[in-house]
């Protein structure tokens, strides 16, 4: 059986990590280092971060950031924020990333999944999309930490990411984030049906319920960031609840 892996997410802005609603009023919410060890020591299997500054200020993701983590994390880590380019993906695999994850960048210049893929690998590749509902129907790209949208269809960019070389999907419903009224599901299910590499539900998790409705869905893996900044809950203590319904996790 498939084990599917419970992944906290660090939003992270100069240094500190940060958490808000539609990627908008962001507060403070810790120090990384100290938020991934603890993440790590309560049962995470992954762990994600994402500079979400760094688009939006034209700015490279922050590597000395990734290294403060490195240093204190064993499980597998992925960075995501201000990736325009090969080069800046290897700068974050030397600072200790596991894979890269981009957004903005691929959707300017899809290639660019090609450029990585061919460099590192599928499995170091992701694509982060990033969807709201459209008023006529599906579901659009935002792009630039929600700030734009190109007029792409949200299900369709996910099958050209996976053809130029993606090997996973990490799908944010912009609707959701932050809501804690949980994933969007038909979204879920639309992306994992169009794709046959694993998709990583984020945005809208309150409790360990809605985190097995998003599995139930089609998604592959789980990530929240509210319920574990705030105390909620912890890694270990979703994975008991999910493996309740049927699916199996690491202990």
């Amino acid at each position: 059986m498939l084990t599917r892996r419970v992944i906290p997410c660090l939003d992270v802005r100069d240094g500190r990590v940060v958490k808000g609603v539609r990627f908008q009023n962001l507060r403070d919410a810790g120090d990384p280092a100290e938020q991934a060890a603890r993440y790590e020591a309560t049962g995470a299997d992954e762990l994600v971060i994402l500079d979400v500054s760094a688009t939006p200020e034209g700015r490279a993701n922050a590597a000395h950031t990734v290294a403060a983590v490195r240093r204190v994390l064993g499980i597998p880590l992925t960075v995501g924020g201000g990736i325009r380019a090969v080069d800046d993906a290897a700068r974050l695999l030397d600072a200790g990333a596991d894979k890269v994850s981009v957004n903005t960048a691929a959707v300017t210049d899809p290639a660019l999944l090609e450029r990585l893929a061919a460099r590192f690998g599928r499995q170091f590749t992701v694509i982060a999309i990033d969807a709201a509902r459209n008023p006529a129907g599906g579901w659009e790209v935002v792009v630039r930490s929600g700030t734009h949208r190109p007029g792409l269809d949200a299900v369709g960019w996910a099958r050209d990411a996976v053809a130029r070389g993606a090997g996973e999907i990490l799908l944010t419903s912009w609707d959701q984030d932050g809501t804690r009224e949980g994933y969007d599901t038909a979204l879920l299910a639309a992306v994992s049906d169009a794709v046959d590499v694993p998709v990583i539900a984020s945005g809208g998790a309150d409790h360990a319920e809605h985190l097995v409705e998003a599995l139930r869905a089609g998604a592959d893996a789980v990530l929240a960031a509210s319920i574990f900044h705030d105390g909620d809950t912890t890694p270990a203590r979703v994975k008991d609840v999910i493996a309740t319904h049927g699916f199996e996790v690491r202990r």
